[in-house]
């Protein structure tokens, strides 16, 4: 990160089909995101618009009045709050009498996760993710891709390969999808020794900033990086956490969500963002302090049920209530919900004791088929489980049974599953 912060203009279009205040809310989190990518705002230009300009996303006279602020004051990075098109960059780029960068909300979040990303995977994802959208898009002032050279929107691991000719762009987006398959499969070798442990699987998940990494670093001293920045933590860190009964669960902190997520970065990013799928009960965490806490949660349950991970038992966690003035808006309206402050510990005796009570008492309807040469399992599944109807075939066994998260594990070959795990990559009986 540079050491001085960059200045930019930040532009947002308030079109008629935004809520009130939807626009503004929106461009003081691109603020952040500016922030946490080492920026800081020069001015902000907003525009209302029935909807955006094909060609300029804002209208010539704004964009007039864009160029004459970014020249006058030597201005050398724009960014909208919103996603362009390759030709629309071109277009204001070249509105823009000095040279500028233009950026849109996505760039700019891949640029995020470009600083922090840590691990090969997460390089990988991102590097993939920038050869998918931000390619086609470096075109401005004629000097195409060689425009990189430093600054916000121009780092990352992919930084280097975007400097290539394109002809070879594809070839390493093909190179980086196969070594990325390779490491989805040592992580479905890990999901499935998990499965067979039987230990109950627990997910943090929440918006960025929520404090999801700060919440595992206070219950099991994981010593993961926590800042007060949007997507501090982008990979994944799961660690044990014994419960107060004695029993072990694990418990993962996830990469934050935030509105309007890039589809290629949730697909780019889908192997580290199904840990929540793949977990057996939900945290979600909360900034109570934050007046947008229940638009983030709308975000991050509309975000869940697009990877499959809805409708799972869900402990919903209202952080930072030391903060917080009043976060009665937030529990009353989600049945068990605690109030916490992972900061100074605040609280968290009670979310413990409520995640104790779901790891009891999580128990999920499910089948298993059973070959009948290991009828034995049958008879271990009498003892641990509640039957609720067994059907023996000439081949094998049908059993549907209320089973805990432990149980499932254990047998979790013979269990049928649903086509969402079937369609990510489980291969049913």
């Amino acid at each position: 990160m540079n050491t001085e912060f960059e200045r930019a203009v930040l532009v947002a279009v308030d079109t008629d089909n935004m809520k009130d205040g939807e626009c503004e809310v929106s461009l003081a989190e691109l603020e952040r995101l500016l922030d946490t990518a080492g920026g800081s705002v020069f001015a902000k230009v907003v525009q209302s618009l029935e909807y955006p300009n094909h060609k300029t996303c804002i209208g010539s006279g704004k964009l007039k009045e864009l160029s004459e602020l970014c020249c006058a004051n030597d201005i050398k990075l724009v960014v909208f709050d919103l996603e362009l098109s390759p030709a629309q960059i071109r277009n204001i780029e070249d509105g823009i009498d000095c040279d500028v960068r233009v950026l849109d909300r996505s760039m700019l979040i891949l640029d995020i996760f470009a600083l922090h990303a840590t691990t090969r995977e997460g390089k990988l994802q991102v590097e993939l993710a920038q050869l998918k959208y931000t390619a086609p898009r470096l075109i401005g002032k004629g000097a195409e891709l060689s425009r990189l050279g430093g600054g916000i929107g121009t780092r990352g691991p992919g930084e280097s390969k975007l400097e290539t000719d394109r002809r070879h762009l594809k070839r390493r987006e093909e190179t980086l999808m196969a070594e990325l398959e390779d490491l989805e499969r040592g992580r479905m070798t890990q999901r499935k020794a998990r499965e067979r442990s039987g230990i109950t699987k627990v997910s943090i998940v929440g918006y960025t900033n929520a404090g999801k990494s700060t919440l595992l670093n206070r219950l099991t001293d994981a010593g993961i990086l926590a800042e007060d920045k949007l997507f501090a933590t982008l990979d994944p860190t799961t660690r044990k956490f014994t419960l107060p009964c004695g029993v072990e669960i694990l418990l993962t902190d996830t990469v934050g969500f935030i509105r309007n997520l890039p589809h290629h970065l949730i697909k780019a990013f889908k192997s580290t963002l199904d840990e929540a799928a793949y977990s057996d009960i939900l945290i979600i965490l909360l900034d109570a302090s934050d007046p947008e806490a229940m638009s983030q949660l709308a975000v991050t349950e509309k975000l869940l049920d697009e990877l499959g991970a809805s409708g799972k038992p869900t402990l919903y966690v209202c952080n930072k209530c030391d903060k917080a003035g009043s976060f009665d808006h937030i529990t009353l309206t989600r049945e068990n919900a605690v109030a916490v402050s992972a900061l100074t510990g605040e609280g968290l005796d009670e979310l413990v004791a409520k995640l104790e009570y779901m790891v009891q008492n999580g128990k999920t309807d499910e089948t298993f088929i059973i070959p009948n040469a290991e009828q034995g399992i049958v008879n271990r599944l009498y003892a641990s489980a509640k039957i609720i109807d067994i059907d023996y075939g000439s081949e094998a066994v049908t059993v549907r049974a209320t089973v805990d998260a432990k149980t499932r594990g254990q047998y979790d070959k013979y269990r049928v599953k649903s086509e969402d795990e079937v369609d990510d990559g489980e291969e049913e009986y």
